[in-house]
């Protein structure tokens, strides 16, 4: 049964090319926009290396201030608040401290090279799982007496010394300080806010004066859980510490707010704040008017699909009459125009894929964001082959119903 659906509904894709490539067109073009969305969304805060244990961490970047005349203040806090505060807990595995990076310049030659410079400590190299090329990170000792080492990627080291081969032990000068080479890293993509750099340092290398005691600053933590099952303890021993953090104006100052969340529940915070009065992260705001618009926009096309078969429809009601007359019931006829209907949208499905693919490839070679190399993985692919299936179910549904109730004397006559 199901193979002379098959059979009958490519007869007549071929048969109505224009309803075919219309419909066709706005499948596969929906697709291609979603699955587009969804593998940079992933790339920005799936786990991947060097951020591939992001089910144990916790970002601490987003500070805010209250003030008593109403004001607010929103900065990263200070390396000060996070060493004194922050480092010492202890139900964590780890704490990293890192600053944010800035672009410093560089010279090879009389060219100037603009390099994306990161001020860390050594467990910056524990918590995250960089690869290593070559070398090795810097270590607590290197971080305490402020060496002049770095650690750089593979695109820094092929820009300034034409290779990424044999650059340990060698020096680069950026900012006209001259750093020697420890290690060398694989390139992370640019969208990896806690990650990514050109060139990594120890943080006493830093221009600011570390021990002045701030609130806010330049500086970002990251929390390792010993345990995904800790994570709310951690989350809670951070909170109370912070509760204890003693104002550095209090005639100004009416509170602080800062909180240890997963990965995109710190971005939410920072970007759903004003809408929450930082009382919250704001995840679920965030969630549902992502989840609305992705339901609007694979809504129209699905709305467009119902349309355009229910035209087709009314232009096979002499085929239906007629199969109608001699005996085809209306579950046959709504089987065979589900059919019809899925087969279709599989095929825009993979027409979407191969769209995506092609988009991705594009966007990677253009270097829009540096380092980033998007992909389609098995979990976007089942993705897309649901979201293909919904589209096939539900601009077919219907349309089918619709063609089942036409009466044969009615349908013959194209009413």
């Amino acid at each position: 049964m199901l193979l002379s659906y098959l059979k009958i509904a490519w007869k007549v894709l071929l048969r109505r090319k224009f309803f075919t490539f219309i419909s066709l067109f706005g499948i596969s073009f929906t697709l291609m926009v979603l699955l587009v969305v969804v593998a940079m969304f992933d790339h920005t805060v799936g786990a991947h290396a060097p951020e591939s244990r992001l089910d144990r961490m916790l970002f601490a970047n987003f500070l805010h201030i209250k003030y008593k005349n109403g004001g607010n203040q929103n900065s990263p806090p200070s390396y000060y608040l996070l060493d004194k505060y922050v480092r010492p807990l202890r139900t964590p595995e780890k704490v990293a401290i890192y600053s944010n990076f800035h672009a410093t310049p560089s010279y090879v030659g009389n060219s100037r090279l603009d390099l994306d410079l990161k001020y860390t400590d050594e467990a910056f190299w524990q918590v995250l799982d960089f690869t290593f090329h070559e070398g090795k990170p810097y270590s607590q000792s290197d971080v305490k007496s402020a060496a002049h080492v770095a650690v750089i990627n593979r695109s820094t080291a092929r820009k300034y010394f034409g290779t990424d081969q044999g650059v340990v032990g060698r020096t680069i000068e950026i900012n006209q300080t001259n750093f020697r080479v420890l290690g060398v890293v694989n390139d992370v993509p640019a969208m990896r806010l806690a990650s990514y750099a050109d060139v990594w340092v120890p943080l006493t290398n830093h221009p600011s004066d570390l021990q002045r005691v701030s609130l806010d600053g330049d500086f970002s933590a990251i929390v390792l859980a010993k345990s995904t099952g800790d994570l709310a303890a951690v989350q809670a021993e951070f909170d109370q510490v912070i509760k204890r953090v003693p104002l550095t104006d209090p005639k100004e100052m009416k509170y602080l707010d800062l909180h240890a969340d997963p990965l995109l529940a710190s971005y939410s915070r920072q970007i759903m704040s004003p809408l929450t009065n930082y009382e919250s992260n704001g995840l679920t705001i965030l969630y549902s008017i992502l989840s609305g618009l992705a339901l609007l926009f694979m809504l129209l096309p699905a709305l467009n699909l119902v349309n355009i078969n229910v035209s087709r429809i009314m232009e096979r009601s002499s085929e239906i009459g007629v199969r109608k007359a001699f005996g085809a019931t209306g579950s046959t006829l709504i089987g065979q125009f589900l059919v019809e209907n899925v087969f279709l949208t599989a095929i825009g499905g993979l027409l979407g894929l191969l769209l995506a693919y092609v988009a991705l490839q594009l966007i990677d070679g253009a270097q829009i964001l540096a380092y980033a190399h998007f992909e389609l993985n098995w979990r976007i692919f089942s993705w897309a082959l649901l979201v293909t299936l919904f589209f096939g179910v539900l601009s077919g549904v219907y349309p089918a119903f619709k063609m089942s109730r036409l009466q044969p004397v009615q349908a013959l006559k194209g009413k």
